[in-house]
């Protein structure tokens, strides 16, 4: 299998979690993109080096990671000023219900730390188990199980304040 089915497979497989996990990291769609893409143009330039010491998907999420940071590091004057982009269609009926119980839910994430962000994001949107998460942030489980019912707390009470969940 050549590079380029190899990552039009990743790409496949991965990329809407990727694209995802970039938004909730960067809060801005369009920032969003160019990581997701710049997440697999790295993949394909590097994939030989890629030696199933974890899962593809954990793999792919680390290089996912670094691209968002670099982008946070560069375009540091334009986050902050994301837009939801609905990326899935449900009926009329259930747009406006759907829209803000998501909306205040992206926001609560976008508003945690980005330690505590990442480890949610990794965790519940990506779907790595602990040991995966573990592997992505280079801590030992019992570390990373600790720091995600932290984060799991932060979340629980930024998202009373704002009235979800009553």
């Amino acid at each position: 299998m050549s590079a380029e089915q190899v990552i039009e497979r990743l790409i496949m497989e991965y990329g809407d979690a990727i694209l995802r996990m970039c938004y909730l990291y960067l809060k801005d769609y369009h920032l969003a993109e160019d990581a997701a893409q710049e997440t697999f143009i790295k993949a394909m330039k590097h994939y030989e080096s890629f030696h199933q010491k974890s899962s593809e998907k954990t793999w792919l999420t680390r290089i996912a990671i670094n691209c968002c940071k670099n982008m946070m590091r560069m375009n540091w004057f334009r986050l902050g000023r994301g837009y939801l982009e609905e990326d899935v269609q449900v009926s009329a009926a259930n747009l406006i219900e759907n829209v803000l119980e998501r909306d205040s839910m992206t926001r609560a994430i976008q508003n945690m730390e980005i330690h505590d962000r990442e480890l949610i994001i990794l965790y519940y949107y990506q779907e790595l188990s602990m040991k995966e998460v573990a592997q992505v942030i280079g801590k030992s489980e019992n570390v990373t199980i600790q720091r995600m019912n932290r984060a799991r707390k932060r979340l629980k009470k930024i998202l009373m304040e704002v009235g979800y969940g009553t």
